[in-house]
């Protein structure tokens, strides 16, 4: 009897670690397949591969991930780590740093998507030395890890600065986004001699955002200004925090200037702008990659409804509407001209499900689907903006025409491959590779 009683929590606690496990499995695996079926099971861009030899199985990655509440991003199946709905990862890389093992592997592009990314090593250095990229043209879109790779690479190359130099300036860093913006107060703050120039306006793609849009990062450091303790806020709060960051710390931004060409010199390089010539040491570039929206090519498409973005949602009110895309902005375009007063608002893509939007759009975008406040087209393809009032689609193999009042195209950028190609950097097509 004694005996009996001292095995029966050994037996107790191995049944429940049983039940436990084959409930987790059961749950990986529905996870895993829902992911399969309804085509979210391509990431978008920077994800986790997992080396199974390695693994052991201690889930201190899925812990990690800051994207598993209300979602299975990473989970256990069949005892390793693996990512469950890639379609839900955002890329932030907190699953690598938790690994003990080294199991896991950031990288980009899969097997059926391929995506062009600069080439630079650990340095953020490109083929051309002297020239580094940091941010979202080097694949960091996210924010937080934006600012850091631009803080990195200050660092990275005023380790690697000659003395008595005869430029006029150290570092030249083109773009003014999160990326940009660290470079800028990490420059300052080492006392080099830095101009910054941007095309357009402080905060980079986060400037070109929609009015409200809600915008996600994590708490990180900046050079001079102390903790950014935002999680979730607007494009509004970042943009007044980042001006207000700009007017404390008194950094300087050239705005309104659009780099055209940077040439190699003897003692470093000679950056062309839309005003000026400038000389310089090393050139950090921190620009976006969408610079220049991918056109459909399609008739019709130069009329003046036609606009790539969205600037302000109430300017559409009482219009019949048209998105074309499938990506989070196309998305939260249609959601936000979906709330505006009298908007009838349609979304045409060319698949037939979402996988490149965060599933917290997909969710709202079913929600409006079904209470009728967005009508889908999926999958379509735009053929053709007949007039002012009328476009075609293609719609399951059948060309329908609707009525059309405004229409904005979400097809993504175009990566200034020629631009990079001109100053010589090389730039690699990846496809599931770091």
């Amino acid at each position: 009897m004694e005996t009996y009683l001292y095995f029966l929590p050994i037996v107790l606690f191995l049944a429940g670690y049983v039940y436990l496990s084959s409930r987790q499995q059961k749950l990986s695996a529905y996870t895993r397949q829902n992911a399969i079926q309804t085509g979210l099971s391509e990431p978008a861009s920077l994800h986790p591969i997992i080396d199974r030899n390695k693994c052991i199985g201690c889930k201190s990655c899925v812990y990690a991930c800051p994207q598993q509440l209300g979602h299975n991003v990473l989970g256990i199946f069949h005892g390793k780590a693996e990512l469950l709905e890639p379609a839900n990862c955002i890329g932030h890389g907190a699953c690598k740093k938790a690994c003990p093992e080294g199991a896991i592997t950031l990288v980009f592009g899969t097997e059926k998507r391929g995506v062009d990314i600069p080439q630079v090593n650990d340095h953020f250095e490109t083929n051309i030395q002297g020239i580094y990229i940091a941010g979202e043209l080097g694949g960091m879109g996210l924010i937080r890890n934006a600012i850091e790779q631009g803080k990195s690479a200050i660092k990275a190359l005023s380790d690697s600065l000659q003395k008595n130099s005869s430029n006029p300036y150290q570092v030249i860093i083109v773009g003014a986004g999160p990326a940009g913006i660290a470079a800028t107060l990490s420059s300052k703050q080492k006392g080099l001699n830095y101009l910054t120039l941007d095309q357009d306006s402080l905060g980079g793609t986060v400037f070109q955002y929609p009015r409200g849009k809600v915008v996600m990062t994590q708490p990180v450091d900046l050079p001079l200004a102390g903790k950014m303790n935002f999680r979730e806020t607007s494009k509004e709060n970042l943009l007044e925090f980042w001006q207000s960051v700009e007017k404390k710390t008194d950094i300087k931004i050239n705005y309104k200037e659009s780099v055209s060409q940077i040439e190699t010199t003897e003692s470093g390089f000679k950056v062309k702008t839309s005003k000026d010539e400038y000389l310089t040491d090393k050139v950090l570039l921190t620009i976006g990659r969408r610079g220049t929206p991918r056109k459909l090519g399609i008739p019709g498409e130069e009329l003046p409804k036609v606009v790539y973005r969205l600037i302000d949602p109430e300017q559409y009110i009482n219009q019949k509407v048209m998105i074309v895309g499938g990506g989070d902005s196309a998305l939260e375009a249609a959601l936000a001209i979906a709330d505006v007063e009298g908007s009838e608002v349609s979304l045409s893509y060319r698949s037939d499900s979402f996988s490149r939007a965060k599933a917290k759009n997909r969710d709202r975008i079913e929600e409006y689907s079904s209470k009728g406040k967005i009508k889908l087209y999926l999958p379509s393809t735009l053929t053709e903006v007949d007039d002012e009032s009328h476009v075609s689609l293609d719609h399951n193999g059948e060309k329908i025409t609707i009525s059309n009042d405004a229409i904005i195209i979400n097809a993504g950028g175009i990566l200034p491959t020629g631009f990079l190609k001109q100053i010589g950097i090389q730039v690699d097509t990846k496809y599931g590779t770091a």
